[in-house]
């Protein structure tokens, strides 16, 4: 990880970086805003449009933080010009999503609804096309929310190995096995 730690991060034109004494950072970008606290020992400079890390020792700990921290400000950087979104697909006959606000109402197959409060930093659209699987989609600027957000919805039905029911993010392959009637 030392080698992502000492390359630096550039901030594109319309975002500040600044570091507080307390060793918290925090980007401004179009997008919205982001902090950070980072380790003790981790130091962060910014100079003349782009930030910089460095450690003080080369102890283990010390260089796994060292990449940590200039990996989670590179993300930082990202979400607030670019934004992230991440997508979830429904596959199952009578999945349904719907959504009001940032409240997500999901059949799953279960004896009832299950109704999901998604957080306010997040947009969150659903969408039903003809002969399709109908679709979540999730928006922000913090990485780390919208993968925890996506993990919870797929972790209410998950994809199951045999048939491929259930959520799965948009792309994913799910490895499907052999029923019983191939055992004999």
């Amino acid at each position: 990880m030392s080698r992502i730690g000492r390359m630096p991060v550039k901030a594109i034109s319309g975002v500040t970086i600044t570091v507080s004494a307390d060793n918290m950072i925090t980007v401004k970008g179009p997008k919205g805003e982001l902090k950070q606290s980072l380790d003790r020992d981790i130091k962060a400079e910014v100079k003349d449009g782009h930030i910089e890390f460095s450690r003080p020792t080369d102890q283990i700990r010390h260089r796994a933080l060292h990449g940590l921290y200039r990996a989670l400000v590179a993300n930082m950087v990202k979400g607030v010009t670019e934004g992230y979104k991440r997508q979830l697909e429904l596959i199952g006959v009578g999945f349904k999503a719907s959504n009001q606000g940032n409240l997500l109402d999901l059949s799953l197959g279960y004896s009832h609804n299950i109704v999901f409060e998604v957080p306010k930093e997040l947009k969150v659209a659903t969408a039903q096309e003809k002969g399709e699987n109908p679709k979540i989609s999730l928006e922000g600027i913090d990485k780390q929310l919208i993968g925890q957000v996506a993990a919870k919805i797929r972790g209410l039905r998950k994809p199951e190995p045999y048939k491929g029911k259930g959520v799965r993010y948009v792309g994913e392959v799910v490895r499907k096995k052999a029923g019983k009637a191939a055992g004999k």
